[in-house]
């Protein structure tokens, strides 16, 4: 029996179960920060109810029976023995309460994509093919003012209300990537650490940037988000080795 067959009596089970193997494997991929950072799935209709991690637990321990269900539209939510992460309640409440299209949020500081964040021009230019995912995909926060708290976050969730941008590159911060689910979110998130990486150490050449056409950088947009079950592979071969170790992510 793998560890993805032994299922406590919980709500949304194949969520949990998905989100609890893309906070693991986030850690593997050393985009994780200590006990900080939050991911977040919508589990009703208008997105409002959603699954996110407990108040500062490191995600190597996550499991999907330990994540807990908030409502954003629960003003006592942060009363109670469960409260989330202060930071983690802002900026995702306000943004599932906002931007129903959002069904998954991730947020993290990771390397490659916080430098870039710190640039006075933060963009992500299309240089290469996972660069070019992100062409026209892609908002910049360029107020930051501290924590994500009610200010901070709502701001934040309006720069993402249009359903295009997937991906929020917060100055001076990290990045917020969204999407319809953990596997399709999970992977973009990948691959923008992956494209910023690429572009950082391009810019630390010196050397002149070969920067594709808006035509091309739009036309491999399109297709990569059209690409028949990568995301849903992705996530499914990260399930499998997470099993193959004996990994407690799905218990």
């Amino acid at each position: 029996m793998s560890v993805t067959e032994l299922r406590p009596n919980l709500e949304h089970w194949q969520e949990r179960v998905d989100l609890a193997a893309a906070f693991q494997w986030t850690v593997r991929l050393d985009m994780h920060e200590a006990v900080a950072n939050h991911f977040s799935l919508a589990v009703n209709e208008d997105g409002t109810k959603f699954l996110m991690n407990p108040n500062q637990m490191h995600f190597a321990r996550i499991t999907a029976s330990s994540l807990l269900e908030i409502d954003a539209n629960d003003p006592s939510t942060m009363e109670g023995p469960n409260a989330p992460d202060p930071t983690a309640w802002g900026l995702h409440g306000t943004l599932h309460r906002l931007c129903p299209h959002a069904r998954c949020a991730m947020h993290v500081h990771s390397i490659h994509a916080t430098v870039l964040a710190s640039l006075a021009d933060s963009r992500l230019l299309p240089i290469d093919q996972n660069s070019a995912m992100f062409f026209n995909r892609q908002a910049i926060d360029e107020n930051y003012g501290g924590l994500a708290f009610e200010e901070e976050a709502k701001r934040c969730a309006e720069l993402l209300s249009d359903p295009k941008k997937t991906v929020l590159i917060m100055g001076n911060h990290g990045i917020m990537v969204i999407g319809q689910t953990v596997a399709e979110t999970f992977n973009r998130m990948y691959y923008f650490e992956r494209a910023a990486e690429t572009y950082i150490r391009a810019l630390q050449t010196g050397q002149p940037l070969r920067v594709l056409s808006d035509e091309v950088a739009e036309k491999t947009a399109a297709e990569i988000e059209t690409y028949p079950q990568q995301a849903d592979r992705h996530l499914a071969e990260v399930k499998l080795l997470l099993d193959a170790e004996g990994s407690n992510y799905a218990a």
